[in-house]
């Protein structure tokens, strides 16, 4: 059994007021200043801030006292849909037409897509029980259309247990026309680094993309360009959180093959020196390319172990020259699915 509570924008008010209980579940809604809706859903280990409208995302999540989300510039969600004007959410879709940044003069999309903050059709909030015990459901719906090219039905769900600490998040795409629809599609999931953390992961590394801005500062250029030629050494170098040996102003970004278990996941985990962890899970098969972001800053502080992806981040010209731009035929779905969240020790 489940129940389904359907949420409408006009209802968001700035005061934060619950909407709804459930055994150890409470979900409340408000608006930010920025007239941003959010949805607040709390179990026995922590909570998270949900954006049902702006890109499904999860702006934070804390669980046992420890905050999961990357630190920005960003208090709060803004009304822009520009990603770097408004970004420092724990997830955020990314896709479907491209991911990553425009790269060529012919690439038109916006940096890693539409999804990131585009305004959701539909949103909801379901709870009910199943075999791993009660649960509360947060989703929606995009019906994404352009005329005589492109219209697919997305249909995201997060997924957490009354004592989970873990979300269970999948995008699911459906291909409404009957011509086939090229797509990629990344699931940004930005941790906050942790000092003195290991890295554990069972993957090799690609490639050290050595991108150096062109407005940085010379002596911060050079310290860059030095840890990233180490990196391109030996990457391992990487696998103690160390702000004092490592450089990640504004930010590297390496693509890795990560390695599969037996049943076919990928699995990374940022463990504390307390043995608690920051983890992330996914199935290869459906998101075969692993990109590791890491961006340490005055400003942000970042640790993405991995973004699960179909292509990596240069945009589409470039992903489709590598062969890494995806089909759906016509009619045909396909579902993403990413485990992440806290391990206690």
């Amino acid at each position: 059994m489940s129940a389904k509570l359907m949420l409408y924008r006009g209802s968001f008010i700035e005061k934060e007021r619950i909407i709804m209980e459930s055994g150890s579940f409470t979900a409340s809604t408000f608006c930010y200043d920025s007239g941003i809706e959010a949805v607040r859903i709390k179990n026995k280990k922590g909570e998270f801030v949900w954006l049902p409208f702006k890109g499904q995302q999860i702006w934070c999540a804390s669980f046992c006292g420890n905050e999961l989300t990357m630190k920005s510039m960003f208090d709060e969600p803004t009304i822009s849909d520009v990603y770097v004007e408004t970004y420092g959410g724990f997830m955020l879709h990314c896709g479907m037409t491209a991911t990553g940044h425009p790269s060529s003069p012919e690439d038109k999309h916006p940096l890693h897509g539409e999804l990131p903050n585009i305004i959701y059709d539909s949103a909801y909030i379901e709870v009910g029980e199943d075999d791993g015990g009660k649960y509360v459901i947060a989703g929606g719906s995009l019906d994404y259309r352009r005329a005589f090219t492109i219209h697919y039905l997305a249909t995201p769900k997060i997924k957490l247990y009354e004592d989970g600490t873990m979300f269970d998040i999948t995008m699911t795409i459906e291909n409404k026309r009957t011509n086939p629809m090229e797509y990629s599609y990344m699931s940004h999931v930005n941790f906050r680094s942790i000092e003195g953390a290991k890295l554990e992961y069972d993957a090799e590394c690609v490639t050290i993309h050595k991108n150096v801005p062109d407005n940085l500062p010379e002596h911060k250029a050079k310290a860059l360009r030095e840890y990233m030629d180490k990196l391109s050494e030996d990457s391992s170098l990487q696998n103690i959180v160390d702000s004092k040996t490592q450089v990640y102003e504004p930010e590297i970004v390496a693509t890795y093959s990560f390695k599969p278990d037996e049943n076919g996941w990928v699995h990374c985990k940022q463990i504390s020196p307390d043995g608690s962890a920051f983890y992330i899970t996914y199935r290869a098969h459906e998101l075969p390319i692993g990109v590791r972001w890491v961006a340490r800053t005055e400003y942000e502080d970042a640790m993405g172990m991995v973004l699960p992806t179909t292509a990596e981040h240069y945009g589409y010209t470039r992903s489709k020259a590598s062969g890494q731009i995806k089909n759906l035929a016509g009619g045909e779905s396909v579902t993403f699915y990413v485990k992440a969240g806290y391990l206690e020790a």
